[in-house]
């Protein structure tokens, strides 16, 4: 038999009058025992989520090298065979420009400078007897040119012989004559005396070259001169300078960083041992890589010079740009066969792999260029437990 709803009520509220017990606590049990339980819940695990937010970032390379010198200027003398008489600089001296370093004896030079000067005189006196001589034959030869002329007008005249007008003719042709030779004697000299003025000269220029000077300003960085050796310019430079005392790292870097180097980014210099930061500015990168070794060169000015020492090794870290951009934590991006991935959960929860395409790394971050939007939120460690698809409670990660 089958009973409605309300007959089966009734039933059991007769029955409970029958057997003494209270209508309302009847039903109250008839209503429990036909209702079932109700489902707990589910536990969702809590997840660390980090947003996606805009933060500025740096792209740096990191290399290393030796101080050197930025330029360097080698002082030879100027004049050979004169042995060195005195020394003025030394090793660590800064100089001048102009300044004497170092002066060579003078003795030999002066003694020619005596010679020539005596020989100068005579060259000028025998200039001057050419010049008398010259003109002696001009007025020799203007006279024998007058005696040939009246010569001409007697045999004009009949009165005097061919012979005689011959005669005349001649004395002028070798007046003449001996007037060019007059001229070039005094061509001669004078350049006679122009080659001893010229030797002189020379040797009032050696006398003022037995100073060796600085070519330029900068610290004597080597000193190869001794007292009385010959000074020559075929061997070892006398002394070897570091023009203005500046100072230059040259940076060892790998083909891959050497393409992203160019001239004036800023760098930041550090030697071992030394809290001291060094600021820089990358001056130059040479344009071969080494065939061995497969490593090329950047040489990086110092800005602050007298700090370094030339030869210490220093660290460099070059800073290529740097810009504000979308950044996650590194340890939320993975690599796979599917490529680069995080692990973005939506607003109710659901986690789900997402393809990003990442840029600069910088102080625990890195750079999104595409595949989330500022805001969004991803698992802050990519294999923390979830897969895609999961539920999961998200715990917003602490930010300092």
């Amino acid at each position: 038999m089958t009973f409605r709803p309300v007959t089966r009520s009734l039933l059991v509220l007769a029955l409970a009058g029958a057997a003494g017990l209270s209508p309302a606590a009847t039903l109250a049990e008839t209503a429990t025992a036909a209702t079932p339980e109700a489902a707990p819940a589910p536990v969702l695990p809590a997840i660390t989520v980090s947003p996606v937010k805009v933060a500025q970032l740096s792209d740096r390379i990191f290399a290393g090298g030796l101080v050197q010198a930025l330029e360097t200027v080698q002082v030879a003398p100027l004049i050979e065979g004169q042995p060195i008489q005195e020394l003025l600089a030394e090793i660590g001296d800064k100089v001048a420009e102009g300044q004497v370093l170092a002066r060579l004896s003078k003795t030999t030079l002066e003694l020619s400078r005596s010679q020539l000067r005596a020989s100068v005189a005579a060259a000028r006196a025998t200039v001057a007897q050419a010049e008398a001589q010259v003109v002696e034959a001009e007025a020799a030869a203007a006279e024998a040119q007058r005696v040939a002329d009246r010569a001409r007008s007697l045999r004009d005249s009949g009165i005097a012989a061919q012979a005689s007008l011959d005669q005349a003719q001649t004395s002028a042709l070798a007046a003449t004559a001996r007037v060019t030779v007059a001229r070039q004697s005094l061509e001669a000299a004078r350049a006679q005396t122009t080659s001893v003025e010229a030797q002189l000269a020379n040797v009032e220029l050696n006398l003022t070259r037995t100073d060796v000077v600085a070519p330029v300003a900068g610290e004597v960085v080597a000193r190869n001169a001794q007292v009385g050796s010959i000074a020559s310019a075929a061997g070892q430079p006398m002394f070897t300078l570091m023009r203005d005392g500046a100072l230059e790292l040259r940076v060892e870097l790998a083909e891959r960083d050497l393409i992203r180097v160019a001239a004036g980014q800023s760098a930041t210099l550090r030697i071992a041992g030394s809290p001291r930061t060094i600021a820089g500015t990358v001056r130059l990168v040479e344009p071969t890589v080494d065939k061995t070794s497969r490593l090329g060169h950047a040489r990086i000015r110092l800005d602050e010079p007298g700090v370094l020492i030339a030869g210490m090794f220093a660290d460099a870290e070059i800073l290529v740009t740097q810009h504000m951009s979308l950044s996650v934590p590194v340890t939320a991006v993975s690599t796979g066969t599917d490529g680069t991935t995080v692990m973005r959960v939506d607003a109710q929860g659901r986690v789900s792999r997402t393809q990003v395409e990442t840029g600069i790394r910088d102080s625990g971050l890195v750079e999104i260029v595409s595949g989330l939007s500022d805001g969004d939120r991803v698992v802050t460690k990519a294999g923390a437990f979830v897969r895609d698809g999961d539920r999961v409670n998200p715990v917003l990660a602490e930010t300092n």
